[in-house]
């Protein structure tokens, strides 16, 4: 701090003198900002800085507290079970390349976890590369392949018209049910780097979009 006045040629006095002089805020009159920003997006911090009000984010948390605010992104933990993946010579044909895709032409896939009557179960997805549309799905208490199968059954277009299936190297997509599907239609698999997520980063948004905007907001007591 010294160098810092020597280089103002500021006195130490003054400097200390204008700090602890400064003018104070009261971080709750923004309470009502804070609970509009919350109440529009979630995106508090960033909706004031737009309307130049500088809060931190501790206390923006403070105000949160203060009014029973609590983040759609606060969810219950979910225990991670050891995954068993497979290492199949199969290689990565997408390759990343998501866009530019015609309709049905690839599909891609994963696998997420939501409550259900104070139980975990499992969400299967089907996702159209072309516009993101879910073109089939399930959800049921077991990570198997025959969930799998069931999303692929709930799809009310032509199979064959698909070229490619996408996904990452858990058993539950790389079986003998899945193959079976896969050759009957001729789809061509492809499988994402182990351990490389962004292979899969299409399937993964979704899920994390779907999980924000629907799952975390409400509670389910059972399948129906």
């Amino acid at each position: 701090m010294l160098k810092i006045c020597q280089i103002l040629k500021i006195a130490k006095s003054t400097y200390y003198y204008q700090t602890n002089n400064c003018v104070k805020y009261d971080v709750n009159n923004y309470e009502e900002e804070v609970i509009s920003a919350f109440n529009k997006s979630r995106k508090i911090k960033a909706v004031l800085m737009r309307k130049d009000i500088i809060l931190s984010r501790r206390k923006i948390r403070f105000l949160m507290i203060k009014n029973n605010l609590v983040s759609k992104y606060t969810k219950l933990k979910y225990r991670n079970h050891k995954i068993m993946v497979n290492n199949d010579q199969i290689s990565n044909v997408l390759n990343r390349q998501f866009n530019n895709k015609k309709p049905n032409e690839v599909v891609v896939s994963d696998l997420t976890y939501v409550q259900v009557g104070g139980k975990w179960h499992y969400i299967c997805l089907l996702i159209d590369l072309f516009n993101r549309e879910i073109i089939g799905c399930s959800v049921g208490p077991n990570k198997t392949a025959e969930l799998v199968q069931q999303a692929f059954h709930k799809i009310t277009r032509p199979l064959n018209k698909i070229t490619l299936f996408n996904t990452d190297r858990r058993n539950e997509f790389k079986n003998k049910i899945i193959d079976e599907i896969l050759i009957t239609f001729n789809i061509k698999r492809s499988l994402s780097a182990k351990g490389c997520p962004y292979d899969n980063a299409v399937a993964e948004t979704t899920y994390k979009t779907f999980k924000t905007e629907f799952i975390n907001e409400k509670k389910f007591a059972n399948l129906t």
